[in-house]
């Protein structure tokens, strides 16, 4: 999933073993579907946490989502 605010999504790397063997992986976004209020009514959206945690502290974060 990806983040409907910051539209962040997830990156590939390695898993390296103790043996120093690379095997590729994937690392999501921690990506959650939540409602919020916006201008009295409850929307849904698609969230990470990251983004969640700074929209009660974030003027960039809050500008973001009152254009969506």
């Amino acid at each position: 999933m990806r983040c409907e605010i910051c539209l962040k999504a997830g990156m590939t790397g390695n898993n390296v073993s103790h043996s120093n063997r690379h095997t590729k992986t994937r690392f999501e976004a921690n990506v959650h579907k939540q409602t919020l209020v916006r201008d009295g009514k409850p929307i849904k959206v698609k969230i990470c946490t990251r983004c969640l945690r700074s929209l009660h502290k974030s003027k960039k974060v809050q500008k973001v989502f009152a254009s969506l």
